[in-house]
């Protein structure tokens, strides 16, 4: 194939490098595994430039979602509570999910019942338009479940 796209047919390699040569083009092999391999006139490291600037832009419009945490213990007072909801409103708000811990400690594992109550506390505080992925677990001492915003929430 020429500069332009257009079929120059079957020509031998000498030929095309002299082509290649006289238009101060690099000849790139396209399609190795075809009979005869098909070969290309263009300029290589302008079109190396031009893949990593398409490259670029791409992942410039791409989010990525990270993982964030917000450990409560189960006595926790109510303006740390908002506080921390707060935070874990901004995470979402964000993009992000975000993994809610209740950790019990102590003595505090005489009142795991308490931890449920808490957990519902929280998913109030955080509003309607937050999802929780999955039903909060007793993972050792922590109970743990990941909310992330509902299709559409915003």
């Amino acid at each position: 194939m020429d500069e332009n796209g257009d079929q120059a047919g079957v020509v031998s390699i000498q030929d095309a490098l002299e082509r290649a040569d006289a238009a101060d083009l690099d000849l790139v092999e396209v399609a190795p595994g075809s009979t005869p391999p098909v070969c290309r006139l263009m300029d290589y490291s302008k079109f190396k430039y031009e893949k990593i600037k398409k490259a670029k832009e791409a992942k410039k419009k791409q989010k990525v979602i990270q993982n964030k945490e917000v450990r409560f213990r189960p006595n926790i007072e109510e303006h740390d509570l908002k506080t921390k909801v707060g935070k874990a409103r901004e995470f979402l708000d964000d993009g992000d999910r975000v993994k809610i811990t209740i950790m019990f400690r102590g003595r505090e594992m005489a009142y795991l019942d308490r931890g449920p109550l808490l957990m519902d506390k929280i998913m109030l505080h955080l509003g309607e338009d937050v999802h929780m992925e999955y039903t909060p677990t007793m993972e050792g001492r922590f109970l743990t479940t990941v909310v992330t915003l509902k299709k559409g929430g915003n």
